[in-house]
């Protein structure tokens, strides 16, 4: 007892003095070494921080962006309290933020050979691109080069707002530079034999394997070359091109970017939550349009797989679609579909159930299903609108139509593995083998290569692939205003501020809504056409 008290004293002394240059030249060099490892778990927090808020979900997603993007149906919109989902989006993104930098400040003091923390530098900057894209994505300006900085000087307390066009070049640039840096040699030395500083095990995301945060980088820098094509084409265009002719590494199947609660060991509760509180989304007729030829409540017209995987049938056992736009008098559905009783009365789904939900699996399971960053299928569908539309390559419909079909073939074969690897999906759906997959692709509502609506056909796939990214949905119809839809053109364009920005960087705020002339979902962001 006595020496563990010694051995706790010793530690506890170790971690609240403050370093310093004499005697402990060691502990100052790396701090990756277990005698100082505050850096890797800050990371390892970034990592973390990419999951989706209870909030976020809640308002932002279930509420709000399924109807918008009409990859569901809003039986009723009950609570419009969006500022809540914002809030935490928001603030979720700053504190992941000041960790980013707090990071970048103490490798920048680590006293090691520069080129050694290329890939500790990179795999930070891929990071802070993925969530700095995310957020700006939403809201629009945003503070960028001046936040999270707050522990520098107090002159960064109350940070000004960015230009989105200036965040996203400053952005794609620093992507280029992790993609080119990266060395993904195994046990990698400089030429000078140092070897390169890694995260470790704190790297739950790719868990060391730089050539996927490598291909993650290019996916990143692909996606959203494609996103600001409409607005400034000659700086997007040139980077298609370096990503397509140079034949750039990208996520391919198999290497979906995921968080994953069994393998980071975290439980999903937020998702079944959002579900099961809100209870107002079902499966509407825009998706069920392009699920199924016919609206046989047998379900005889679906063609499509993934019909079975993203819904389930009612509470009469029968396929039924909330009409996008409801008619006055339409019933409204109710019901308790989404609630954990079903795990030991699965039938029972409420006889006011009388619409499709979402699959009660794929919404209640806390271990098996991951939530979604970045899919191959997501890659092929961007490679076949650059060919299809000659952006950064020559014009070339057979390239097109190949990566297209690649691409749903590789959508179906992704959502069919995460019903198999549910450990809790109990009634899973026939497996396709591939010979069965690429038959669906030939399915005359499928196929790309009878139609002439191509591109139409390519973003109603990847709107289909995303469909537990409505965000990325979102992006991609306000982009092209061409993925599926019934009714009126999508008239939202992005997310008013949280109240607190209000709050606490009022003059800042301010000069930004001036700017914009109202802060509302009716001005557009920067890259929309």
């Amino acid at each position: 007892m006595k020496k563990t008290s010694v051995y706790t004293a010793l530690i506890i002394s170790l971690l609240t003095t403050p370093a310093c240059e004499k005697d402990f030249e060691e502990i100052n060099r790396n701090p990756f070494y277990p005698t100082q490892t505050d850096i890797g778990p800050l990371f390892n927090t970034v990592v973390n921080s990419l999951r989706l808020g209870w909030n976020e979900q809640f308002y932002m997603h279930n509420e709000t962006l399924y109807g918008l993007t009409q990859q569901a149906a809003l039986t009723a919109a009950t609570f419009q309290n969006i500022n809540i989902g914002a809030e935490e989006a928001w603030s979720s993104y700053y504190r992941a933020l000041a960790h980013i930098r707090e990071i970048e400040r103490r490798l920048d003091e680590m006293d090691t050979e520069p080129e050694a923390l290329d890939n500790a530098r990179a795999m930070v900057k891929i990071l802070l691109a993925y969530k700095t894209f995310r957020l700006t994505d939403l809201f629009g300006d945003i503070p960028f080069f001046d936040a999270g900085r707050g522990f520098e000087s107090l002159d960064y307390a109350r940070p000004k707002f960015d230009a989105q066009e200036e965040i996203y070049k400053h952005l794609m640039e620093e992507l280029e530079w992790a993609a080119g840096h990266i060395n993904t040699a195994p046990g990698a030395t400089t030429p000078s034999g140092t070897p390169y500083v890694s995260f470790g095990d704190f790297d739950n995301l790719f868990n060391g394997d730089m050539l996927l945060w490598k291909r993650f980088a290019n996916a990143l820098r692909l996606r959203h070359a494609m996103r600001m094509v409409e607005k400034d084409p000659a700086y997007a265009t040139p980077i298609i091109q370096d990503i397509l002719e140079n034949n750039q590494p990208l996520i391919r199947e198999g290497e979906d970017v995921l968080m994953s609660p069994a393998a980071q060991d975290w439980r999903n509760e937020s998702v079944n939550w959002s579900f099961r509180e809100h209870n107002k989304l079902r499966m509407g007729t825009t998706v069920w349009n392009l699920l199924s030829s016919s609206n046989d409540t047998g379900g005889s017209g679906i063609y499509d797989p993934r019909a079975y995987i993203f819904f389930e049938t009612n509470n009469a056992n029968e396929w039924a679609a909330f009409p996008q736009i409801p008619e006055p008098g339409t019933p409204p559905s109710g019901g308790i579909p989404y609630q954990p009783h079903r795990d030991v009365n699965y039938s029972a789904k409420g006889a006011s159930n009388i619409y499709s939900p979402f699959n009660y699996y794929l919404i209640r399971d806390e271990r098996d299903i991951p939530e979604v960053i970045l899919t191959a299928a997501e890659v092929h569908f961007l490679k076949a609108e650059a060919y299809l539309r000659g952006l950064g390559v020559g014009m070339d419909a057979g390239e097109a139509e190949g990566e297209y079909t690649l691409g749903v073939a590789a959508s179906i074969q992704f959502w069919q593995n995460v019903m198999l690897n549910c450990g809790i999906w109990a009634n899973k759906s026939p497996i396709l083998t591939q010979g069965e997959i690429f038959a669906v692709t030939n399915h005359p509502r499928v196929s790309i290569f009878t139609t002439d609506k191509k591109l139409e056909f390519i973003y109603a796939q990847r709107w289909l692939d995303a469909f537990r990214q409505p965000w990325e949905a979102y992006a991609l119809a306000r982009r092209t205003g061409m993925t599926p839809r019934e009714g009126p053109p999508l008239a939202h364009f992005r997310f008013p501020y949280p109240p607190s920005e209000a709050e606490n960087n009022s003059v800042n705020w301010a000069a930004q809504v001036s700017k914009m002339v109202e802060d509302s979902e009716r001005v557009k962001v920067w890259w929309t056409p």
